[in-house]
């Protein structure tokens, strides 16, 4: 546990936009969770938070340094680590109490990977995605002058974390866009704005 316990520590200390919402995530984890998801779960610092909640946690990205990365940090292999596309990965139909995804979904096809999402998760299970959109002028003016003023504001008290995760910007679709889909995809769901350029979706399957 010693080293599980060193290896939370720096974690913690690696923050950035992305860090800042995991715990939005972790706070939509279903009461009973016995296998979670992590979708493009770059060098995995939120698999392994979800680890010491759930007993089994899988987590997949396409970029090869990254889950190499990954299971270096993850030496007694406690997390399965997949590399592989999400899209075509030979998972299980409804294998899963919890999908989450972080700033991944503008690297997909957000239909085919909402659609995915949606269907390995078990009935009564939850999906919670955080992702980026991209913004329209003059709509989105203030929010991305806010979101600029807080983040040098945190840029003072915080040391950000740069991954080394390939970057996709900007994202592909607009907030409005990506609230249709959902709409359409995951009747019901939750979708809100967060203010340093993020929203979040949740969703619990009938």
């Amino acid at each position: 546990m010693g080293r599980v316990h060193a290896q939370a520590q720096i974690d913690a200390g690696r923050w950035n936009h992305n860090t800042r919402c995991h715990p939005y995530l972790l706070a939509a984890l279903p009461e009973r969770c016995e296998r979670a998801l992590d979708v493009g779960c770059g060098e995995g610092i939120l698999a392994r938070k979800l680890r010491t909640r759930v007993a089994r946690v899988c987590a997949i990205d396409i970029d090869e340094r990254s889950i190499e990365s990954a299971r270096q940090h993850d030496p007694a292999g406690r997390i399965d680590y997949l590399l592989g596309d999400f899209l075509t990965y030979p998972f299980r139909p409804e294998s899963y109490d919890f999908v989450v995804s972080v700033a991944a979904l503008h690297h997909m096809d957000p239909e085919t990977a909402l659609k995915r999402m949606r269907n390995l998760l078990r009935p009564r299970g939850t999906l919670a995605i955080v992702g980026m959109a991209r913004s329209e002028y003059p709509r989105d003016l203030t929010r991305d002058a806010a979101a600029t003023v807080v983040s040098r504001w945190h840029g003072l008290f915080k040391q950000q974390w740069e991954s080394p995760a390939p970057t996709v910007w900007p994202p592909p679709h607009t907030f409005r866009e990506l609230c249709t889909l959902t709409d359409r995809i995951l009747p019901g769901a939750h979708i809100r704005r967060h203010l340093l350029w993020r929203y979040s979706i949740t969703w619990q399957k009938p």
